[in-house]
């Protein structure tokens, strides 16, 4: 049962693993997450047990379209009401404060909730059968890389978890996290949503960071979304000069490098030079699908152009960054 064709009988296959308390490898735009019964306690420490995630760490709830918020907030404020009318379905993850009836595992104890609806066809057609709500990490093993593609899931997990099939993800990077808390609005986690088009959205001022007192967030620690081939983010005019310190490393570039030239997929090979599209969207699209087949490869190094500055790559940063710190960390080991 590790893999699930997105047809009547096997989505049907899927729902009844859920409402059994299993977990589930779903398709969303952004990633493939590791689904389970949001309101079943046993269904929840499987996710937690399956990824190996701290407790500590919170998971998003997700929600069918059209689904209710009030079963999982205790205050839904006007400005999240203008970004969920705006942005869902879609990549926006809303933090507000949580209704006293919220499992406090899926809160990481903490007095918010983490709300989303997705948009994926897949992912809201299981949660209309399902009738309930959803957490869904990433698919995957605890601070690396999150999968975007159903054969991601199997191979992470060895085929113990059963994944439905739906293709690559659109987006390919996780959701834009916003907390909507003391009347302000504060990006917790970059995404594809960014600060500009939410300020639009809210009609408000939208702050970069969290705030002291802030919650803990999904994928907010410094080492993360990390290959287990060291990666290294290396300035665009500094690449030939690292490429050539680290003879056998892999290289990831942007479309308008021209000394860097395209390997198609089944070519892949140590030293290989991989390009990417210039787009942030694009780019991240690909990025996590991409480091995934170079990690396979037994490169000594994966040395990935730096992304241009601007808020439109901000997520690209951002997880580029901690792939990075993650692997200075397992160097220093």
């Amino acid at each position: 049962m590790s893999l699930l064709p997105a047809t009547p009988e096997g989505l049907a296959t899927a729902v009844r693993h859920l409402r059994a308390g299993g977990v589930l490898g779903l398709p969303t735009e952004t990633v493939y997450g590791l689904a389970a019964d949001a309101r079943n306690s046993v269904a929840v420490a499987r996710v937690f047990a399956t990824k190996g995630r701290p407790a500590d760490h919170p998971l998003i709830v997700h929600l069918a379209v059209g689904a209710a918020v009030a079963p999982w907030v205790s205050d839904w404020p006007a400005v999240a009401e203008r970004l969920a009318a705006a942005f869902w379905p879609g990549p926006l993850t809303l933090v507000v404060p949580r209704s006293s009836g919220v499992l406090p595992a899926v809160t990481g104890g903490q007095d918010t909730v983490a709300l989303r609806v997705p948009a994926h066809p897949i992912a809201q057609a299981v949660l209309a059968a399902f009738g309930g709500a959803l957490v869904a990490p990433s698919a995957n093993r605890y601070g690396r890389l999150s999968p975007t593609r159903a054969a991601d899931v199997v191979q992470e997990f060895g085929g113990s978890v059963p994944v439905v099939e739906g293709g690559e993800c659109a987006v390919g990077i996780e959701s834009t996290i916003v907390a909507c808390l003391k009347g302000e609005v504060r990006v917790l986690r970059p995404g594809l949503i960014t600060p500009g088009a939410l300020s639009r959205a809210a009609g408000v001022e939208v702050f970069i960071g969290a705030a002291n007192d802030g919650p803990r967030v999904p994928g907010a620690v410094k080492a993360h979304y990390a290959p287990r081939t060291p990666l290294e983010v290396v300035p665009s005019a500094l690449l030939a000069q690292r490429l050539a310190e680290v003879p056998g490393a892999c290289v990831v570039a942007r479309a308008d490098i021209g000394e860097v030239a395209a390997v198609p997929v089944g070519m892949l090979a140590p030293g290989c030079r991989v390009v990417l599209p210039a787009t942030p969207a694009e780019f991240g699209q690909k990025l996590y699908s991409t480091l995934r087949d170079l990690d396979a490869l037994g490169a000594p190094r994966l040395l990935v152009e730096a992304p241009p500055a601007g808020e439109e790559w901000a997520a690209v940063r951002d997880r580029l960054a901690r792939a990075a710190a993650a692997g200075e960390l397992e160097s220093a080991d």
